[in-house]
C-alpha cells in the first residue's frame, strides 16, 4: 500500500484514541520521516478545531513525538452520527488514495456503522480495522464476518489484536523454529504442561461500562490468549505472510478444545473484594468489585478467569494449556510457561529429585526469556538444584499500537485476526460461558492485592 494514506478514526473523541492510537500514531511517523498521512477524525462530541488539534499534541507529546505534530498540521475533527449514512458518506466523500477506516467504537456502535457503509460507495483499497470483541458468540461473529466481506475483500480486514503486535510473540516464533535444542521437544512427548497467564495489578479502573458485560474471561482468554495459544501451538509456517501464518494458527485453533470435554472441572471464575494493592510507596485500597462505580452485582461478572484446553492434533494430544488472567491481583505477571516432562530415568546418587524436565518461560513487558535448568555441583557436588539462565529482550521500541497501526496503514494483515480464527474463539469457550451461566461453576473470592483463590494452584 501507498505510504500516502488517510486515516479516518471513527470514535476520535475518544479514549482509546486519545490513549492508545494517537500516541502511536505520532510514535510511528518519528519513527518514519518518509511517511505520509492524513489524519482525520469523527466523533458524537461536539469538539471544536482547537480541542481536536489540543488532543493531537497532548497525545503525541506522550511518546515523546511532538515534533511530529507539524506532519499532521492539517487534521481534521468533525462531528458525526457514524450509524448514519449521509454522515458517513460525507466523511470518506473526497478520499484519494487509500483509506483506514478506523472503528474506535464500542462493538454494537461498530456493527451499526459497517451495516450502514453496505450504502456508501469506498473508495478503492480501503481497510476496515475494528477492536475486540469480535461479535458476542460464535454466530454473531459470523454474521460481522459476512457483513465485513460485503464491505471489502477478507485481505482489507484488520481485526486488531494488539497482542499480536508484541515483539514477544515474534521471539516466541523465533526461539520456537530457530534452535535445535528447543524445536524437537515442541510437542506432547517432551512438554509435561503449558501456563498462558496474564495477571493486572490494575483494578477495574472506571471501565465498569464495558468490563462488567465481559468479564475476565471474553476481556483477555476469548481474544487475546487464545491467539497466544495459537502461536505455541501451530505448526511451522513456510513464512511468516498472511497465508501461511494465518492458516497455521486457525489449525491449531480449530483442534482447540475444553480439557476432557467438561467445562465445570476445566474452568475457574473469581472476584475481587476489597483489599490494598502495591507496597508502602503506593499502597491503595480497591473496594470490592461489586461496590465499584457502574458494577451490577446481578450480572456476576468474574474479574479473574481460567480454562484449561487441549489441542487435540499429533502434537499436542494429552497436553493441558491453562489459560488465566485477572485484575486486582497482588503483581502483574504477565508470562508464557512450558513446563517439560521430567527426564526418564536420573542416576542413583544424586540428590533432590526434580518435578519435571525443565521450564522455558517467556516474560512480557519488559521481554524477558528465562530456561530453568536442573543442575548440581557448589558445596554438595551431587545434589540437584534449579538453576536459570536468562536473557533480558528489552521493553521493545514500539509501543503495542504503534505496531498496530503501522501493519494496518501497509496493508499487512498477518498479525490480525482472521475471520474463521475469529469465530473459533468463541466456539472453544461456549462450554464454559454456558457452565458459568447455569451457575455450575461458582465464583471464589480473593482479597484484591492477594495472588488469587488459596485453592487454585496458578495462584501459589
Amino acid at each position: 500500500m501507498s505510504r500516502d494514506t488517510t486515516l479516518l478514526i471513527l470514535g476520535a473523541s475518544g479514549d482509546l484514541t486519545s490513549r492508545l492510537l494517537l500516541p502511536a500514531i505520532g510514535q510511528l511517523l518519528r519513527r518514519e520521516p518518509s511517511r505520509k498521512l492524513t489524519l482525520r477524525g469523527a466523533g458524537s462530541d461536539d469538539w471544536s478545531a482547537d480541542r481536536w488539534q489540543e488532543a493531537v499534541q497532548t497525545a503525541f507529546a506522550s511518546s515523546d513525538a511532538a515534533d511530529q505534530v507539524p506532519r499532521v498540521a492539517g487534521t481534521t475533527y468533525t462531528k458525526a452520527d457514524v450509524t448514519d449514512r449521509d454522515a458517513l458518506a460525507g466523511l470518506v466523500e473526497g478520499v484519494e488514495g487509500p483509506l483506514v477506516i478506523y472503528f474506535a467504537l464500542p462493538p454494537a456502535v461498530a456493527v451499526a456503522a459497517c451495516e450502514v457503509l453496505r450504502d456508501v460507495k469506498l473508495p478503492e483499497n480501503t481497510v476496515l480495522a475494528l477492536e475486540k470483541p469480535f461479535g458476542s458468540d460464535q454466530e454473531s461473529a459470523r454474521e460481522l464476518n459476512e457483513l465485513l466481506q460485503q464491505l471489502v475483500p477478507e485481505k482489507r480486514i484488520f481485526r486488531v489484536d494488539h497482542f499480536l503486535g508484541r515483539s514477544t510473540l515474534l521471539n516466541v516464533i523465533g526461539v520456537r523454529f530457530a534452535n535445535r535444542l528447543v524445536e524437537p521437544v515442541w510437542s506432547a512427548d517432551h512438554v509435561q504442561e503449558v501456563l498462558i497467564r496474564y495477571d493486572e495489578s490494575l483494578a477495574l479502573e472506571n471501565r465498569a461500562r464495558y468490563y462488567d458485560k465481559a468479564g475476565a474471561m471474553i476481556d483477555m482468554i476469548q481474544s487475546h490468549l487464545l491467539q497466544v495459544l495459537a502461536i505455541l501451538a501451530m505448526e511451522q509456517p513456510a513464512d511468516l505472510d498472511e497465508i501461511d501464518l494465518r492458516d497455521a494458527m486457525a489449525a491449531a485453533l480449530r483442534a482447540t478444545v475444553i480439557w476432557d470435554d467438561n467445562p465445570v472441572r476445566s474452568s475457574r471464575r473469581g472476584r475481587y473484594t476489597a483489599g490494598t494493592i502495591g507496597d508502602k510507596e503506593h499502597r491503595r485500597e480497591v473496594p470490592s468489585y461489586v461496590d465499584e462505580d457502574g458494577v451490577d452485582p446481578a450480572l456476576d461478572t468474574e474479574t479473574l478467569a481460567e480454562i484449561t484446553c487441549e489441542v487435540r492434533t499429533a502434537r499436542w494430544a494429552g497436553v493441558p494449556f491453562t489459560l488465566r488472567s485477572g485484575k486486582a491481583l497482588t503483581d502483574r505477571r504477565a508470562e508464557i510457561v512450558v513446563t517439560f516432562r521430567p527426564v526418564r530415568h536420573i542416576p542413583e546418587g544424586l540428590t533432590g529429585k526434580p518435578d519435571d524436565g525443565g521450564v522455558l518461560r517467556f516474560v512480557l513487558g519488559p521481554d524477558r526469556i528465562d530456561l530453568e535448568l536442573n543442575v548440581n555441583g557448589g558445596d554438595d557436588p551431587f545434589a540437584l538444584r534449579r538453576d536459570v539462565l536468562s536473557t533480558k529482550l528489552g521493553k521493545g521500541t514500539l509501543l503495542a499500537y504503534t505496531e498496530v497501526i503501522s501493519d494496518i496503514l501497509d496493508g499487512d494483515v498477518a498479525l490480525s485476526v482472521r475471520a474463521d480464527a475469529a469465530e473459533q474463539c468463541w466456539r472453544i469457550i461456549q462450554p464454559v460461558r454456558d457452565a458459568w451461566n447455569r451457575g455450575d461453576v461458582p465464583i471464589d473470592d480473593y482479597p484484591a492485592g492477594s495472588t488469587g483463590p488459596k485453592d487454585w494452584a496458578t495462584s501459589k
